[in-house]
Parts: structure tokens; sequence; C-alpha cells
């Protein structure tokens, strides 16, 4: 019997943890009520959270790909759509959308980095 696990990464279950946080995060670190940043930190981990399913489910290269450059949007987010005034805000969104990037990264490289199977 195959290996139910064999093809899982453990980036995959980080961003998904990350997602968790980040929608969390307008309610438990007070930002809900900036509308900006909170419904950007709802949409994105819902995002993450579908990739990081998916890739968990049946995993496909772009997968990590869209995480990372939705990661990437999340860090910078802040001073796009201007709520890096929102200290907290600004802060969570940068250090999880870093955090979602680099996991997304480091899934990349490990997968395009892996030793070809012997015949």
């Amino acid at each position: 019997m195959a290996n139910l696990t064999s093809n899982k990464h453990p980036q995959d279950w980080v961003n998904l943890v990350l997602a968790v946080l980040l929608f969390l995060s307008p309610w438990v670190l007070g930002y809900s009520g900036q509308q900006e940043a909170a419904w950007n930190a709802w949409i994105s981990a819902v995002v993450i959270a579908a990739l990081a399913i998916g890739a968990l489910s049946a995993f496909q290269e772009w997968e990590e790909w869209l995480n990372l450059v939705v990661g990437l949007w999340v860090a910078v987010a802040p001073w796009i759509l201007g709520f890096a005034a929102t200290v907290t805000a600004m802060w969570t969104h940068v250090v999880l959308g870093l955090l979602v990037a680099a996991a997304a990264a480091w899934e990349i490289w490990e997968i395009r980095h892996q030793p070809s199977a012997a015949a």
C-alpha cells in the first residue's frame, strides 16, 4: 500500500497554519475595523489555505508559484492598499506574507532540486 503522505511537503502544512493565523489576525490583533487590512487578510488567507489544501491533496507545482505570489502580495499590500499606518496590521501582513512566500519558495526549490530517481 502506498504511503499517503509520500508526496506531502511540510511547507504546505506551514502555509495552511499561516493562512489560519492571517485569517484570525484582524480579530485577535484588533484591526478588524480597518476595512482594507481586514478584508485583505481574510481574502488572502482563504486563497493561501485553498492552495495549501490543494497541494496537500493533489500536489501541482503551480500551486506553490501562486502561494509565492500571494505571499508577496500580502507583504506589500499595506502600502498598496494604504494601511501601512496601522502598525499591527502592517507588521502582521509583512511577517506572515514573507513567511508564506518563503515556505512556497523553499518548496519550489526543493522539488526542482530533487535527485533523479534511478531506473
